[in-house]
C-alpha cells in the first residue's frame, strides 16, 4: 500500500513539474491564447486542456528530433500528437514564437512549411504542398496572420505580414502583406480600402467579385429604368 502511494505521488510529482515546464517555456503562447481566445477562463484551462498547445508542445518535441536526425523517433511523436488532439504538425515545419491554433481539429502543417511570429490559425486550416520534388513545397506564412477556418494555402507561396485569409479561402499565389484574401482561389479585397482588423469579423468580409457583380446589378437596373 506504501508503495503504490509513493508510485502514485511521483506521477503527480512528475506531471506537476511537465506542467510547469510547460508553463515556462509556452508562456508566450498561453497570454497569445488569452489575449485571442474570448472564450478563454484561465492560464490553467490552457495549460491543461487546450490541444492547440498541446500540439505544438510535441511538435517542439518532434522538431528537436527531426533537426538530429531522428527522423522515425520525430514522426511517431508527431503521430501520437495527431490522434491526441487532432492536429498534424509535421515535425520538419519551422514555426515562430507566439502560435495559436484555435480549437484546431483538421488543421495540417507540412513539413517544408515556415510560419512566422503570433500567427492565428483556425480549425480545417491545411498548410499543404504542391509536386514531388524533395524541396520546399509548402507555403511560408509570415508574422501577424490570421487563416480562417476551412482555408487552405498550398504551394511554395508566400503569405506577406498583417494578412488575413477569410474562411474557407484557396491560397495558391503570394500574398503581399497587410491584405485581406476572400474566395476559390482566393483574391485580394478591402473593407473601405483598409484591411481587416484584429478584431476578426468574419461576416464582413468583401468579396472584390460579388462587389462587381453587385455593381453591375445596379448599372443593370438603372439602365432598365
Amino acid at each position: 500500500m506504501i508503495c503504490f502511494i509513493q508510485v502514485l505521488l511521483l506521477i503527480l510529482g512528475l506531471i506537476i513539474i511537465k506542467n510547469a515546464a510547460i508553463a515556462l517555456f509556452f508562456y508566450r503562447e498561453i497570454k497569445t491564447a488569452q489575449e485571442k481566445d474570448p472564450a478563454a477562463k484561465s492560464f490553467i484551462e490552457i495549460l491543461l486542456l487546450y490541444q492547440g498547445l498541446h500540439a505544438l508542445v510535441a511538435f517542439r518535441a518532434a522538431h528537436f528530433f527531426y533537426r538530429i536526425r531522428f527522423f522515425f523517433l520525430a514522426r511517431f511523436i508527431s503521430q501520437a500528437a495527431r490522434w491526441a488532439t487532432g492536429i498534424e504538425i509535421h515535425p520538419g515545419a519551422t514555426i515562430g514564437k507566439g502560435l495559436f491554433i484555435d480549437h484546431g481539429m483538421g488543421v495540417v502543417i507540412g513539413e517544408t512549411a515556415i510560419i512566422g511570429d503570433n500567427v492565428l490559425l483556425y480549425q480545417g486550416v491545411t498548410l499543404g504542398g504542391t509536386g514531388l520534388a524533395h524541396e520546399k513545397r509548402h507555403p511560408t506564412i509570415g508574422n501577424n496572420v490570421v487563416v480562417g477556418a476551412g482555408a487552405k494555402v498550398l504551394g511554395n507561396i508566400s503569405i506577406g505580414d498583417n494578412t488575413y485569409i477569410g474562411a474557407n479561402a484557396v491560397v495558391i499565389k503570394d500574398i503581399p502583406p497587410n491584405s485581406t484574401v476572400v474566395g476559390v482561389p482566393g483574391r485580394i479585397t478591402k473593407q473601405e480600402g483598409k484591411k481587416i482588423d484584429v478584431g476578426l469579423d468574419h461576416i464582413h468580409v468583401l468579396d472584390p467579385i460579388m462587389q462587381s457583380i453587385d455593381e453591375l446589378e445596379k448599372r443593370i437596373e438603372k439602365l432598365e429604368k
